[in-house]
């Protein structure tokens, strides 16, 4: 419907939204003009969308899964057991919106990075 690439997508029908995992580059096409594109595909399917662009960095991929959160640092770390760690830290007055209502947003964004990283999990400090 946008040109774009979608390499992965989440449906929350308890928060009625869906977000969209676009190839790099392809945010522009997914957004389109002023929102049009996205304003079109929130029509079609009767819920909010939400897009992320996709990196193969996963300190990139996490910044741009908890945007518009302002992120410090970010750090992963490998346990002995293979698990993979990514440590967020945010500005106190960030905090809220990278965790956002319920823990929706942070949940996000375990999925996503345990899809397409391998993250374990992601915990913000």
């Amino acid at each position: 419907m946008t040109g774009a690439m979608v390499k992965d997508c989440i449906v929350d029908d308890e928060v009625g939204r869906i977000t969209f995992l676009v190839k790099r580059g392809d945010m522009g096409l997914a957004i389109g003009k002023r929102g049009s594109t996205v304003a079109k595909v929130q029509k079609t399917v009767d819920k909010g969308v939400e897009v992320i662009e996709h990196s193969e960095d996963p300190v990139e991929f996490i910044t741009n899964i908890m945007a518009p959160a302002k992120i410090r640092s970010i750090r992963i770390l490998q346990r002995e057991n293979g698990q993979k760690i990514a440590t967020v830290e945010t500005d106190p007055k960030n905090k809220r919106s990278a965790i956002g209502k319920g823990g929706k947003n942070i949940e996000r964004a375990r999925i996503l990075a345990k899809r397409q990283h391998n993250i374990n999990n992601i915990v913000i400090k």
